[in-house]
């Protein structure tokens, strides 16, 4: 970071502090909403936009080379006139990054001759345009457009340090993305009554990336297509450098036809969980008393400020009040057993996880009730606690589903058929790809601040996308020219401005 930079970041920081601790909460007489003598001029010579982020991400993607790597794989258009493939997916995706919530927020960007400038370009596709080249994608070229992506994480990847390369681990699951048109070739009506799709989703547990999305008609089962995904996935990850993947997934993706495959290779472990079936449950109840241990959760991290008193527990007392059923959980055992599933000839491990609960009406408790939890795996060294939190831990992918059905709005179903959905799905996830990537492009340099700058590297690659977008998407920006240099003026700081230069510095270099 250049030393101006520094200064800026340095008096941002400042003056902010001094202007919250001048304010104070001293008494005042009015409020700190004021109005004053506002007035509206235009500018003929200096033009601004409010995304200036966006310069830094279209460096990213040509450094990365995702440009040159969607064109190689991509072939739609016969002629470019003038859009070529990458201008098209681009296109969706920065629209997505620059806060736009459908493909009708294209047309605004594209009438901004700032916006148009800084991405030195004379035009942007309009958002019919961009609807009829997702059209214009069969099957084929959205799995080689999923390639090109391939090809570029794995770029990304082979510049991490060798811890990152430990393991891989594979989330899979499937999400509803419903639709209230009656147009929309390929949707169906879902088990809960949804009518539209059902993609299904496989996420890189360590950077929150997409790795696949594979669109199907809403009554389609959540493991259909997975483990040939799974494969897929697996394969990437091995060409990456990973020296184990770990494939996660709840009951649906038990996936037990393919277990024994998959143990073949060492460097290839699962944790699934299994249906509570009478036959598993039967086990549990048989297993003797001493195989039994009590489960204790982990701890809450300690927050580093004062704890707050604890709300008051609304819920509960009208519960009581009103006579509802209610289950109360008293304590968790757990233990293990070896077991064969019927379409396996490997025996492996199974873990179950014993509930003790007690169900009660209003205050008086009406009897105990236990159920059962299993969890298969093919791991025999982790302890038994451990694949059970593993497993736990697989609930983070319902997180970054969110963040791509709400933040950056990539599970949607915009244009008229399965497959030019499904090629839209894999366009806008491309947005919070490059959120990750971007994250995994930040420098940690050995020294004082090594430990400071990997910790803020952690943050941005779990930041909420909108909260991404606010403070490295949404800077104003004065777009100039000066001599051959296309300058970006920032016009306003912000707390996460000096991991911007950083990374900034390392994209220019």
């Amino acid at each position: 970071m250049q030393t101006i930079e520094q200064q800026w970041c340095r008096n941002g920081k400042r003056t902010i502090e001094a202007r919250l601790q001048r304010s104070g909460d001293s008494p005042r007489n009015e409020p700190v909403f004021r109005g004053g003598n506002l007035r509206y001029e235009v500018s003929d010579r200096v033009g601004a936009i409010g995304c200036g982020g966006i310069g830094a991400v279209h460096l990213l993607a040509q450094r990365i080379g995702l440009i040159d790597a969607i064109d190689q794989h991509l072939h739609v258009l016969k002629l470019h006139k003038p859009y070529h493939e990458s201008d098209h997916v681009l296109n969706i995706a920065y629209n997505i990054l620059c806060v736009g919530r459908r493909l009708e927020d294209i047309e605004r960007r594209r009438n901004d001759t700032v916006f148009l400038d800084a991405l030195q370009t004379d035009r942007i596709p309009d958002p019919t345009t961009a609807g009829d080249f997702c059209r214009r994608l069969q099957p084929e070229h959205v799995l080689a457009l999923g390639d090109a992506f391939d090809e570029v994480r794995l770029r990304v990847w082979q510049q991490q340090p060798q811890e990152f390369l430990e393991q891989a681990t594979i989330d899979m699951d499937g999400t509803l993305v419903g639709t209230t048109g009656s147009c929309k070739q390929g949707m169906d009506i879902a088990y809960d009554g949804t009518w539209g799709y059902h993609p299904l989703v496989l996420t890189l547990a360590e950077t929150g990336e997409v790795l696949c999305v594979l669109n199907r008609s809403g009554n389609r089962p959540s493991h259909e297509g997975a483990a040939e995904a799974a494969g897929d996935a697996m394969a990437l990850c091995f060409r990456a450098g990973f020296r184990r993947v770990r494939l996660r997934g709840d009951t649906d993706f038990t996936q037990t036809r393919h277990l024994d495959a998959w143990t073949e290779d060492p460097r290839v472990q699962f944790v699934f969980g299994i249906d509570a079936m009478p036959q598993l449950t039967a086990i549990g109840e048989e297993l003797a008393a001493t195989a039994w241990k009590r489960l204790f959760r982990r701890v809450k991290r300690a927050p580093a400020t004062t704890p707050r008193q604890r709300a008051a527990n609304v819920k509960e007392p009208i519960v009581a009040e009103r006579e509802f059923e209610n289950i109360r959980l008293k304590h968790e055992d757990i233990a293990e057993c070896r077991y064969r599933p019927h379409a396996c000839r490997k025996e492996y491990r199974l873990v179950i996880v014993r509930k003790n609960l007690s169900i009660e009406r209003g205050e008086t408790a009406l009897f105990d009730d236990v159920r059962y939890h299993f969890y298969l795996t093919n791991d025999w060294e982790s302890p038994a606690e451990a694949i059970v939190f593993q497993a736990n831990d697989r609930c983070q992918q319902e997180n970054v589903i969110e963040q791509l059905k709400n933040g950056a709005r990539a599970l949607l179903a915009p244009v008229d058929n399965l497959v030019s959905n499904w090629a839209y799905m894999v366009m806008a996830a491309l947005a919070w790809n490059l959120k990750a990537w971007w994250a995994l492009h930040l420098p940690v340099t050995p020294g004082r601040w090594s430990a400071r700058r990997r910790d803020e590297k952690e943050q941005v690659l779990r930041m909420e996308f909108r909260k991404f977008v606010s403070y490295f998407i949404e800077m104003p920006c004065q777009i100039l020219r000066s001599g051959r240099r296309l300058i970006y003026r920032l016009l306003s700081w912000n707390p996460w401005q000096h991991v911007f230069f950083r990374l900034y510095e390392r994209l220019r270099c």
